[in-house]
């Protein structure tokens, strides 16, 4: 037994289901927090409230520390204030790239629970 259908609106249908699940399907980008050395508790507080608030709607979050001129001599500060920040987000973050340095700049990437 064949069944006759008509290409076109077959075509038609198909593609439009397709757009639905691409609609219903939400992609997790990485976003990217950026962080000073001289941060100040209430700025830090503020950025790591935005920092869950991504990671609450799914996404990952890449938080990068940024050296200005003579704070490259004291790197040891960018790793003790990463440790600072995993510590306070260790509730709601799990740590998924190490600390790593890029230029001037000291990068994690962390995703949520």
């Amino acid at each position: 037994m064949a069944k006759i259908i008509d290409w076109g609106k077959y075509q038609y249908q198909k593609m439009k289901e397709q757009q639905k699940n691409r609609a219903k399907s939400k992609q997790a980008e990485l976003k990217q927090m950026r962080f000073g050395l001289k941060i100040g508790s209430g700025d830090l507080e503020i950025k790591l409230r935005k920092i869950r608030g991504f990671l609450a709607d799914g996404h990952k979050v890449r938080i990068q520390i940024f050296y200005r001129g003579r704070e490259m001599a004291h790197r040891e500060l960018g790793y003790d204030l990463i440790d600072r920040i995993v510590s306070l987000l260790e509730d709601d973050a799990i740590l998924e790239q190490k600390p790593q340095m890029s230029g001037r700049n000291l990068s994690i990437v962390i995703r949520s629970k």
